[in-house]
C-alpha cells in the first residue's frame, strides 16, 4: 500500500504548481501545441517545456510530434475532474468564510 501512497503522492506533486493547473485547464478542450500553451499561461517556452515533461513524465499528458510542433494532450482525463473537485473546496471555503464574517 505504501507504493501505491506514494505514487498517488507523485501525480499530485505533478500538477501541483499554479502553471501546471492552466496547462490541465487549458488542454481540457483538446490538444495543444506547446506555442499556444506558452502564450495562453504566460510562461517562457524553455520554463514551460520542465513542467510539461514532469506531468508526461507523471502520466497526466502525453506529447506527439507534428513536424517542428510538439503537442500535448491530456492523457488521464480525471485529472480535470480533479481539478473540479479542488474548484469545490475553494467554494466551500469562500462560502465558510461568508459565513464566518457574517457572525462578526
Amino acid at each position: 500500500m505504501q507504493r501505491l501512497f506514494e505514487k498517488q503522492a507523485n501525480i499530485a506533486k505533478a500538477i501541483g504548481h499554479p502553471v501546471r493547473v492552466a496547462v490541465i485547464d487549458f488542454l481540457q478542450n483538446g490538444e495543444q501545441c506547446v506555442c499556444d500553451i506558452a502564450i495562453r499561461v504566460g510562461s517562457e517556452r524553455t520554463n514551460l517545456s520542465k513542467h510539461l515533461s514532469v506531468m508526461v513524465a507523471a502520466g497526466g499528458l502525453q506529447s506527439r510530434k507534428d513536424g517542428l510542433k510538439v503537442i500535448y494532450k491530456i492523457k488521464t482525463p480525471c485529472i480535470v475532474r480533479f481539478l473540479d473537485c479542488l474548484r469545490e473546496c475553494l467554494k466551500e471555503q469562500a462560502k465558510e468564510t461568508q459565513e464566518l464574517l457574517k457572525a462578526m
